[in-house]
């Protein structure tokens, strides 16, 4: 019956391997990171929000970000030499409490406590919106574990060859390709230009569908572990030789991933050669795009391609001339990455206060629309008790017709008729004679079910005004705030409500 449908329900999405996004900083040394080097550079991150300095973690507070490293948690194992896990977790005692990822070494992968660090800290002075960054360390003990911002979408291998939904449409390879292209070429710039092992499961999505390059590949699984776990046929032909990972080694890595994103398989490079110099490009190309691509920009890609898996180091384009020849072909730029990716955009809930949490409390943390509904119909009007004192006077004939026009908002609103419910409310407040912060409460979620979040946060501060300890209104405009991408604000209103609520439990007025 409601003009907007019903609940607008937002939650994690938490899948993906090497996955990661934004945390608050530890209580130790930062280290500075160094500005962009090109336009694409940034600061990236969820909601927003920069992303923090590099920092030192204690191993508690990981173990308890990661459930004591429970097996629930794992998002991704890898690496026969040196095995290592990544795990998905979240910080417990800071008030922003998203996700970040954690990857764990083996004991003793590093024995050389102060060469991990170094190297850790070497990988987290990059900061760059193409990255899913570095942000911390931990090395207590035995124990090596990054730190990186967490990636909820998943991996570009997921998408391109264990997709569910759709296959990925031929302008978002090419999104891909360029993106990798520009965060190979800011490392180079930032004379870190190794990456170990580049692959389509080094190709992260964050909570907007954009690509990011993961940090974890800038760092080898140990200071002597071998540099590539992927079978040897698609391992530089040098590495083969001599053991040694070269910047020009990346290069031939970045056209595996070129054939991945041209053919949707895994296809050995030789082989891919022998077909590219048969002129077979069309028999190559991946059967699930159903012939919606240029062929004169795959046959651009195939050749980008070819040059990067030349035997010959020397041969090979460096990372400038990737984006050079990438940059040209893009079409679609006013389009989201997640539209094309098929993906809902990605929307963090606010994170859970510091107090206990009321019924009201936890569906607002939880941006459960439904649940505030039902909490805001069954509180009826009992939290308006003492905010107006009228006179035998004022029961005038527009006073009744005030009251009434709130009546019809209430059945309105309880039975999910959100437009017709703002309009009576609407009518109540307009006339004046009578304030009610349930008024302004109830249409600022009628505001929110209808997608105008921007009057809901109004109509939450006059329910503050009113009612300047009311739980409700504060809660009520956390969630105006979450929805207007506003994360740090919501989070701090989350917490002001919550030690509303408990002073009131204590025996203070304000519910």
């Amino acid at each position: 019956m409601g003009c907007c449908g019903s609940s607008l329900q937002t939650a994690h999405s938490l899948g993906g391997t090497n996955n990661h996004a934004p945390l608050p900083q530890n209580n130790s040394q930062s280290h500075p990171s160094n500005g962009p080097s090109d336009p694409a550079a940034g600061y990236g991150g969820c909601g927003g929000g920069g992303v923090p300095a590099f920092s030192e973690f204690s191993f508690a507070d990981l173990k308890a970000a990661t459930n004591n490293f429970s097996s629930d948690y794992i998002v991704s194992e890898s690496g026969e030499k040196a095995p290592n896990v990544v795990y998905k977790g979240r910080l417990q005692n800071q008030s922003n409490r998203r996700w970040i990822a954690v990857k764990k070494f083996t004991k003793l992968a590093w024995p050389d406590p102060k060469q991990f660090a170094e190297e850790a800290s070497g990988v987290g002075k990059l900061r760059h919106k193409r990255l899913a960054n570095l942000i911390g360390y931990c090395c207590e003990g035995d124990e090596r574990l990054l730190i990186a911002e967490y990636m909820p979408n998943d991996t570009l291998a997921k998408h391109l060859f264990h997709w569910e939904n759709q296959t990925i449409e031929w302008a978002m390879r090419l999104r891909v390709a360029l993106h990798m292209a520009k965060a190979l070429d800011y490392c180079s710039s930032q004379e870190r230009p190794l990456y170990h092992d580049l692959n389509a499961y080094r190709v992260l999505f964050d909570e907007n569908g954009d690509p990011r390059l993961s940090c974890f590949g800038l760092m080898k699984n140990s200071r002597d572990g071998k540099s590539y776990s992927t079978n040897l046929a698609y391992t530089p032909p040098e590495y083969l030789r001599n053991g040694r990972v070269t910047a020009e080694s990346v290069i031939f890595s970045f056209g595996t991933v070129l054939l991945d994103l041209l053919s949707g398989k895994h296809i050995p490079p030789s082989h891919a050669l022998d077909m590219i110099r048969g002129k077979n490009i069309i028999l190559l190309m991946d059967s699930h795009l159903e012939g919606n691509f240029s062929t004169a920009e795959a046959t651009v890609v195939f050749d980008l391609a070819s040059r990067c898996l030349q035997y010959e180091p020397r041969d090979r384009p460096n990372t400038k001339d990737l984006v050079a020849t990438l940059e040209p072909l893009q079409n679609k730029p006013d389009v989201p990455s997640y539209v094309m990716l098929g993906i809902p955009k990605h929307e963090e809930a606010p994170p859970t206060p510091q107090h206990p949490l009321t019924p009201m409390g936890d569906a607002c943390t939880r941006m459960d629309l439904t649940a505030i509904h039902q909490i805001l119909v069954m509180t009826h009007y009992k939290d308006d008790e003492g905010t107006n004192e009228l006179s035998f006077q004022e029961w005038t004939q527009q006073m009744r017709d005030m009251l009434e026009a709130r009546k019809r908002g209430d059945l309105a609103f309880r039975d999910k008729d959100f437009k017709t419910a703002i309009d009576c409310y609407s009518q109540f407040i307009d006339v004046g004679t009578m304030v009610s912060p349930t008024v302004y409460a109830r249409r600022s979620l009628c505001y929110l079910l209808c997608d105008q979040p921007d009057a809901a946060l109004r109509d939450a501060m006059q329910a503050q005004c009113v009612y300047p300890d009311w739980s409700t209104s504060f809660y009520m405009q956390a969630v105006a705030l979450a929805k207007l991408d506003m994360h740090k604000d919501a989070a701090d209103m989350l917490n002001e409500a919550a030690a509303l609520e408990e002073k009131r439990q204590k025996g203070g007025r304000g519910s």
